[in-house]
């Protein structure tokens, strides 16, 4: 896997790596680099020919071809992944841009990704947006040299319009969790407002009736959660008030701040919904220093199921994306459609589930 940032470092290890790497033994005198010139000379023809050979172009006389072969054999010439690519058309990359690297579920989306992209011999380019404006404008220089052939994305915030008219330009590209966005090219999405729904009937089973709601920053997918929820607690004759539902903003600290300042104010809870897990063990951290427990006095639910999720104390109830499963999904279309599949023009969702642990068991 080829790593880098939108600031076009290239930080993990590939072709391109290797290929800096051999060229610093050339130039230390350790070997020789065999170039195609060399090959075209050995053999009498042109570099386009020994191109076409390489690229098993079908139009070449078949003793011209077969002497080009016994050439590069004896000579060891091993061409750079990015001259067959070039001379292809077809660069053999897909390239990831997410915001940042820090959120805590990204590793799994990206995983889910590579596998499907390494199986089928495609290198991954990932460039983050930690430098804002400056960050876009050098992913911009590199779509412009056409340094991979389609785009998977978690939306940067504010790049959604620009996105769209690569994807009108002609990039093929395949958005990773919507947000509840509805972009103008395919997306993977997952069931934020049926995960939510499912947390509050889970909690209304237990007989928590005075929940709390640590919400995210305001996405189109934490908008989903909360009303999922709420609308479940409204229908049972339980709507929730707004001094009922804090800002966690995704962070622990966030989570531990929002459920102190419930308790500070006095107001009464027996259950706590936190948009994502990171908030929630927060949320269970300063709960159990307030002395209160879990689940006897409180039950916590999540939203993710990162592996943190299994390692809280008691163990953290969530709604569990299906992380892997979605940047799967997502590389999968995309191959498809360059092996010239139709894409759906709807975005493919693919179901939330409740994993139920220690801390919403019955007390």
């Amino acid at each position: 896997m080829l790593a880098g940032t939108a600031s076009g470092t290239e930080t993990g290890t590939g072709t391109a790596e290797w290929d800096r790497s051999h060229s610093r033994r050339q130039r230390t005198g350790a070997c020789v680099r065999i170039t195609m010139a060399d090959v075209a000379r050995h053999a009498g023809v042109s570099k386009t020919t020994v191109s076409r050979v390489l690229n098993g172009k079908d139009d070449l006389d078949a003793g011209t071809a077969a002497r080009v072969r016994a050439v590069i054999a004896e000579l060891g010439y091993v061409p750079s992944s990015g001259a067959v690519g070039l001379a292809r058309g077809r660069t053999s990359t897909v390239g990831v841009l997410v915001p940042s690297l820090t959120w805590p579920w990204m590793g799994d989306v990206l995983q889910g990704a590579v596998d499907v992209l390494e199986a089928e011999s495609y290198g991954l380019l990932l460039f983050t947006c930690n430098r804002g404006e400056e960050s876009m404008r050098r992913f911009a220089t590199q779509v412009s040299a056409k340094s991979f052939d389609g785009l998977l994305v978690i939306e940067p915030e504010g790049t959604l319009d620009y996105i769209e008219g690569l994807h009108s330009k002609g990039l093929p590209v395949v958005m990773i969790d919507d947000r509840g966005h509805q972009p103008l090219f395919p997306s993977i999405a997952t069931t934020n407002r049926a995960g939510a729904e499912m947390a509050a009937q889970h909690l209304l089973a237990l007989g928590r009736r005075r929940p709390v709601v640590v919400q995210g920053p305001q996405f189109g997918c934490t908008e989903e959660r909360l009303e999922g929820f709420g609308q479940t607690y409204a229908a049972a004759g339980l709507p929730i008030g707004a001094d009922r539902v804090v800002d966690g903003d995704f962070t622990f600290d966030g989570g531990r701040l929002a459920i102190k300042g419930v308790l500070d104010a006095g107001i009464e809870f027996d259950a706590v919904f936190a948009h994502n897990d990171l908030s929630a063990a927060g949320v269970i951290q300063e709960l159990r220093d307030s002395g209160r427990r879990i689940p006897a006095d409180v039950s916590v639910v999540g939203f993710d199921d990162i592996p943190l999720a299994a390692h809280t104390e008691p163990a953290l109830t969530t709604v569990r994306q299906p992380l892997r499963e979605m940047g799967a999904a997502a590389a999968r279309m995309l191959l498809s459609y360059f092996e010239g599949s139709a894409v759906p023009e709807t975005r493919q969702v693919i179901p939330t589930t409740l994993v139920v642990r220690g801390s919403s068991v019955a007390p």
